[in-house]
C-alpha cells in the first residue's frame, strides 16, 4: 500500500533533522521532501532499531513470535545466531528458524553456527563440521559466521576451525568473535584471523583494547549478562565501530522493551543522539549487509515514528512499508508453528543426584554465579555433610546442581553453586547453554528431583518446585521455545520467576542465570554433564 508521512526526519549520515515527508511507493522510499525546520511537538521519523547481535531461541519464543514482540520497540531486524538450535537439532533446526521467520514480516539475518558443539567436553544434540559449514555459508539466507568461541583454537590454528573462517572470508561474509577477556597479543592474533566483532567485553579497558586493534564491540544488555554501564562511554570516541545487542534476552524482558530502552539510557549519559542512533540503527546494516533500509530514498520503507529523542515511546513500525506495530500493540497476527525436538532421557528419582563424601576430599570447588555476569567465580569451601553425603548449605548459601544429560541416559553430574539464595524447593531448565541437557539447582534431592522430571515429561521446559507446588513453563520446540502467543509466554515466565525469586534467590534473573552455568567457554568454573570444568585450564576439575 503506498502511503506518505510527516515528521520531523533524521539523517543520522548528515547529521541533520528536518520537518518534512516521506513518500512509500511499493515498498521502497520513492522520495522524502524538505519542507521546514524542526517542529516541536511532531513526531520524529527515523531509521527502525537493529539488535546486533541475538540467540532468539533465548526469548523462549520462535522467530515469529519474537518479531512479533519485538517490534513494538521498534526494532525491525536482527542478527541472530541459530547456534541455540543448532546444538539440540542441527542443520534441521537451523532450517526450521530460517523458514519461521520468513513467516513473518520482520528482517531477520541468520548466522552460521561456528562452535556445534561448544566443546568435546560436554554432550550436544548435533554437531556441525566445516564443510557443514560452507553449506550454510553459500546460502542467501546465512549472512555471517557466527561467534567464534573458540578463541583458543584461533590462537593455535586449529584446521577446522581455520577452515571456518576460510569459508567465510571465500563469501565475503563477516566473522563474529566471542573472546571474553583476551587481551595483548593474543587478542591481536584473533582478530588477525579475520574475527570482525566481539559482544563478549566486559570492561571498559578490554573494549578500548580491541577496538584500537581494530575489532568492532558490541555492547551488550541482556537479561543476564550486563555491559552497558562498563562500555557506554567508549561511545562518544568510537561511534562508527560500536553497536547495541541483547545476546540473549528473556520475553518478560522483550515484553518490556528492546534496543530502544538502550537509546534512552545512552541519551541519558549525555551521548550525542547521532552517535547513539548510529550504533543502534546504521552500524549493523553496514557491517553485515542487512537488506534493511536506512531512511534514504530508494531504500525499503524500513523506519519507525518515535515521540521524542529522550525516551523514544515508538509510535509506530514500519517493514517494507507495512505498519506492523502502532501504540503498544503488535499488528503482526500470531501463528502456531511446528515442532522439532531432540529429547530422549528417562525420568529420574531422588537417589540419582545423591553426592556421596566417598567420591571428593574435605574440601570441594563451588562455582560462585555472578549477577549480570556469565563469568562465574571459582570458590573453595568445606562442605556440609550428612550422613555420608554431601548437601547443600543455606546458611552459607552453598546449595547444590546438577546436570542431567537429555540426549540419552548417563551418570548425572553433580557440584555447587553459591549466590542462588534458596532457602527451600528447586529450579530447573533445559535451556542450558550451549548443549541444552537438563540443569537444576535446589535445596534437597526430592526438590531437584522433581523439577528435572517436570522437564522431562515436557520434553523441555522451565520448572520450579516450591512446598509441594509446582510450576512449568512447556518448551516443546528443541525444548529451547514456546509455540505459544509470545505475551503469554512472557506472562507465565513472570510467574515462574517470582516463584524462583520467593524461593529466597536474589539474583535479577535466576532461569537466564541458571542457564549459563554450563557454559563452559566462559570463565571460570562452570559444570557440564561430564563433570566440573575449570575454564581457565580448560580441563574438568579433578
Amino acid at each position: 500500500m503506498d502511503f506518505s508521512i510527516k515528521g520531523n526526519i533524521i539523517d543520522i549520515f548528515s547529521k541533520n533533522i528536518f520537518y518534512g515527508e516521506v513518500v512509500v511507493v511499493d515498498k521502497k522510499i520513492k522520495a522524502i521532501q524538505h519542507l521546514s525546520a524542526i517542529i516541536e511537538n511532531s513526531n520524529y521519523i527515523l531509521p527502525g532499531f537493529i539488535d546486533a547481535h541475538v540467540h532468539i531461541e533465548s526469548s523462549m519464543l520462535v522467530p515469529s513470535e519474537f518479531a512479533r514482540m519485538a517490534v513494538v520497540h521498534g526494532t525491525v531486524g536482527t542478527i541472530s545466531d541459530p547456534h541455540e538450535i543448532a546444538n539440540v537439532c542441527g542443520m534441521k533446526g537451523i532450517e526450521f528458524m530460517i523458514e519461521n521467520g520468513k513467516t513473518v514480516p520482520f528482517k531477520f539475518h541468520f548466522g552460521a553456527p561456528s562452535c556445534v558443539p561448544a566443546t568435546i567436553f560436554e554432550t550436544a544434540g548435533a554437531a556441525l563440521n566445516a564443510d557443514e559449514v560452507d553449506i550454510l555459508l553459500q546460502k542467501e539466507e546465512i549472512n555471517y559466521l557466527s561467534e567464534m568461541m573458540n578463541f583458543p583454537g584461533v590462537l593455535y590454528e586449529d584446521e577446522e576451525v581455520m577452515k571456518k573462517i576460510a569459508s567465510a572470508k571465500k563469501y565475503n561474509k563477516p566473522v563474529d568473535g566471542h573472546a571474553p577477556g583476551l587481551r595483548g597479543e593474543a587478542a591481536k592474533k584473533y582478530i588477525n584471523a579475520g574475527i570482525s566483532t566481539d559482544h563478549e567485553c566486559f570492561t571498559k579497558e578490554e573494549a578500548l583494547e580491541k577496538l584500537q586493534y581494530g575489532m568492532k564491540v558490541l555492547i551488550r544488555e541482556g537479561s543476564a549478562a550486563k555491559n552497558f554501564e562498563a562500555l557506554i562511554d567508549l561511545l562518544n570516541d568510537f561511534p562508527e565501530r560500536m553497536m547495541f545487542c541483547s545476546d540473549d534476552k528473556h520475553p518478560d524482558s522483550l515484553a518490556d522493551g528492546h534496543i530502544d530502552i538502550l537509546c534512552k539510557r545512552a541519551i541519558d549519559k549525555g551521548i550525542d543522539v547521532f552517535k547513539v542512533l548510529q550504533a543502534a540503527c546504521i552500524n549493523p546494516v553496514e557491517h553485515y549487509k542487512m537488506n534493511i533500509g536506512l531512511l534514504r530514498e530508494k531504500d525499503a520503507a524500513d523506519f519507525i515514528v518515535v515521540e521524542d529523542l529522550e525516551n523514544f515511546k515508538v509510535l509506530q513500525t514500519y517493514i517494507n512499508g507495512e505498519l506492523v506495530a502502532e501504540k503498544g500493540v503488535t499488528k503482526i497476527k500470531a501463528a502456531k508453528s511446528n515442532l522439532i525436538n531432540h529429547f530422549n532421557c528417562d525420568e529420574k528419582i531422588s537417589e540419582d543426584f545423591q553426592f556421596l563424601l566417598t567420591d571428593f576430599s574435605a574440601e570441594i570447588s563451588v562455582i560462585e554465579a555472578l549477577d549480570g555476569q556469565l563469568i562465574t567465580n571459582k570458590l573453595t569451601v568445606k562442605p556440609k555433610i550428612n550422613n555420608n553425603e554431601i548437601v547443600s548449605d543455606t546458611e552459607n548459601d552453598i546449595l547444590k546442581m546438577v546436570v542431567v544429560n537429555r540426549y540419552s541416559n548417563a551418570p548425572i553430574a553433580k557440584s555447587f553453586v553459591k549466590n542462588f539464595g534458596f532457602k527451600h524447593g528447586a529450579i530447573a531448565s533445559s535451556v542450558a547453554h550451549d548443549s541444552h541437557n537438563i540443569i537444576a539447582v535446589g535445596v534437597d534431592d526430592e526438590s531437584i528431583c522433581k523439577a528435572v522430571n517436570l522437564i522431562i515429561e515436557n520434553l523441555g521446559g522451565i520448572s520450579c518446585i516450591s512446598n509441594n507446588k509446582e510450576w512449568i513453563l512447556p518448551l516443546p520446540v528443541a525444548g529451547l521455545m514456546s509455540n505459544e502467543d509470545g505475551y503469554a509466554v512472557a506472562e507465565l515466565y513472570t510467574q515462574l520467576d517470582k516463584a524462583a525469586k520467593e524461593l529466597g534467590s536474589k539474583l535479577s534473573a535466576p532461569f537466564m542465570t541458571l542457564s549459563f552455568m554450563a557454559l563452559l567457554v566462559i570463565p571460570h568454573l562452570k559444570l557440564s554433564d561430564k563433570g566440573l570444568f575449570d575454564g581457565d585450564k580448560f580441563e574438568f576439575v579433578r
